[in-house]
């Protein structure tokens, strides 16, 4: 079975950033090799529509086989304002929260991002998932893609 992975708006950025193209790019191969299927939001397509258009058109070219799509939802919104309220990170920080939130709602086991002060950091990931816990869902495994991937030499 192909593991989902949601990915947020810095895995797409991340492609064309010199700091984490090498990994994000074995990443998105990986996905073309059918050992992903990338979970797309409602919320990382709103967000790509501000980016440069190279990027915003760059998970055009994956076949639809390779995506699945959820939407913002009152139970992410909830959620992600649990995470605030739970005061893991400040309010300006809710675009963070809707993404681990629509990743822990829809069931998605893992998600991938660059985002190490709000979303990939083991204190926080640790206090994100304690919120799930209390609030009726499961853990959810947040990751860069350097830590999910199959690479060899």
């Amino acid at each position: 079975m192909i593991k989902k992975v949601y990915i947020d708006t810095s895995v797409v950025g991340g492609y064309f950033d010199e700091e984490f193209e090498f990994w994000t790019k074995i990443f998105f191969e990986s996905v073309k090799k059918h050992e992903f299927q990338i979970v797309i939001s409602e919320l990382l397509t709103e967000e790509l529509k501000h980016a440069p258009e190279f990027i915003r058109n760059f998970l055009d070219d994956f076949p639809t086989e390779h995506k699945v799509y959820v939407e913002l939802t009152e139970d992410v919104e909830i959620l992600a304002k649990q995470y605030i309220n739970s005061q893991i990170v400040g309010v300006k920080s809710l675009a963070d929260c809707r993404h681990i939130a629509t990743a822990t709602v829809n069931e998605i086991e893992i998600l991938t991002s660059w985002n190490f002060k709000h979303i990939v950091n083991l204190n926080k990931i640790h206090l994100y998932n304690g919120v799930n816990l209390q609030s009726g869902y499961r853990t959810v495994e947040i990751r860069t893609p350097r830590e999910i991937v199959n690479y060899e030499d």
